[in-house]
């Protein structure tokens, strides 16, 4: 096995999923590049946290992995550092620095311009159509001309109704806004809902484009995660698929699965493949799918240009996609598509937490199986970072999950909102 040294950018959950693949795949320790010391990498054993005090500032962050590659090239000479990250802001700035970040380290992100491309909402829904991949019926808002004196929303068309969903059509262009009563997803009721979100993004300074979406009716469990990755020779060598159980609420992080249960989907996968076969892409991919509880039909939302926070549910199913990663890019050997061969529930909430927002009876019953034969992962729930400060900050963000809950959504509803 060839020697490497993974760099991830971040330290939130879905970075630390990422150390630990990596961690339990090859045993080795990743550095974290992070500006804050969050709960889920704090202490931890198989992870090496670098401050960087500029993360959140593009030049500040390429300069400081610019001094870290050239420190750790010089301290391990010949040994490849692999360069990761999760967020799709980071993601855009490692893409727009490639060619000084690649004078160090092995970045397997997409090309910029394929970024462009299935991070705009708008665009994402004329290829995916192409390839008859279902797409919700949308209307896009242009904001880039709202500072001038006789700007003014375009009007819904008149066949549109309520309930709605918006968001922004380019989440690299949202993601470090930052206003009050901040959503990453929104649910609109009525016109007036709508007419103060349009007063509340200009007065923020958005200039970019945000899409609403009719509806796609059924609560969390309507909703599906798929996660694949495309090699270098053109081949999706990963595809694997979940089903939500559970979401999150709070206004920052609503629609990030915290539940979730893996099962074969052969159909889902391949409209998956058709779509980045036919955009060129590389890399990881994670797309958002809604199932309308009335037809069946699945609706591809989105895509996001990497692996998604939750990626651990892969490993439960069967495949560690840094396992696919590597043998890529390190070893420059792809590996065989590796596919769904285990069910398994992944959640990231206390138990009693979850019991109390699955309605259905059969999902419910699905859980309880799955929970008897021992198919229960959690990236947190480490044997090998199991001090009892680890412990204890478990412990603390399972209270904090009860706290949100509370807080942001007390009780499950049809729509999830």
């Amino acid at each position: 096995m060839k020697k490497f040294q993974p760099v991830i950018v971040g330290g939130d959950i879905g970075a630390y999923a990422l150390a630990r693949q990596l961690n339990d795949a090859y045993g080795v320790v990743p550095v974290l590049v992070t500006k804050y010391d969050p709960l889920a990498i704090r202490d931890s054993a198989i992870v090496t946290r670098h401050q960087c005090d500029r993360a959140d500032d593009a030049a500040g962050l390429v300069a400081d992995l610019e001094a870290l590659g050239a420190r750790l090239s010089a301290d391990n000479p010949g040994v490849p550092l692999l360069l990761l990250a999760n967020t799709d802001w980071r993601i855009r700035v490692l893409a727009e620095h490639r060619d000084r970040l690649e004078r160090f380290y092995l970045v397997p992100i997409p090309q910029l311009e394929t970024i462009d491309l299935v991070s705009d909402k708008e665009r994402f829904a004329r290829v995916a159509a192409e390839q008859n991949l279902p797409v919700p019926r949308s209307h896009y808002q242009d904001f880039s001309g709202a500072d001038a004196p006789d700007w003014a929303p375009v009007p819904l068309p008149e066949d549109f109704f309520f309930p709605l969903v918006a968001k922004p059509a380019d989440s690299a262009a949202y993601e470090t806004l930052i206003f009050e009563g901040r959503k990453k997803v929104y649910f609109i009721q009525d016109a007036v809902e709508l007419e103060e979100l349009w007063r509340t993004l200009v007065a923020a300074g958005f200039r970019s484009r945000f899409v609403v979406q009719q509806l796609v009716p059924g609560d969390d469990t309507a909703m599906y995660s798929l996660t694949a990755y495309v090699d270098s020779q053109g081949r999706m060598s990963m595809g694997v698929a979940a089903r939500v159980l559970l979401e999150e609420h709070a206004p920052a992080t609503l629609g990030n699965p915290c539940a979730m249960i893996t099962f074969d989907a052969p159909d889902l996968l391949a409209a998956a493949e058709r779509f980045l076969a036919a955009t060129g892409y590389r890399g990881f991919a994670n797309f958002d799918i809604k199932r309308d509880p009335r037809t069946g039909e699945f609706y591809f939302l989105e895509v996001n240009p990497r692996i998604g926070r939750n990626s651990f549910y892969c490993v439960g199913a069967g495949v560690n996609p840094m396992e696919v990663l590597v043998a890529d890019v390190v070893e420059e050997q792809p590996i065989e598509p590796g596919r769904y061969t285990a069910a398994c529930l992944y959640t990231l909430v206390p138990r009693r937490l979850l019991d109390r927002y699955v309605r259905d009876e059969a999902l419910r019953r699905r859980v309880g199986e799955l929970r008897r034969s021992g198919r229960v992962i959690n990236p947190l729930n480490n044997p090998r970072d199991a001090s009892p400060r680890r412990r204890l900050y478990r412990l603390a963000g399972e209270l904090s999950q009860w706290r949100k809950f509370r807080n942001h959504y007390p009780v499950p509803t049809d729509t999830g909102f």
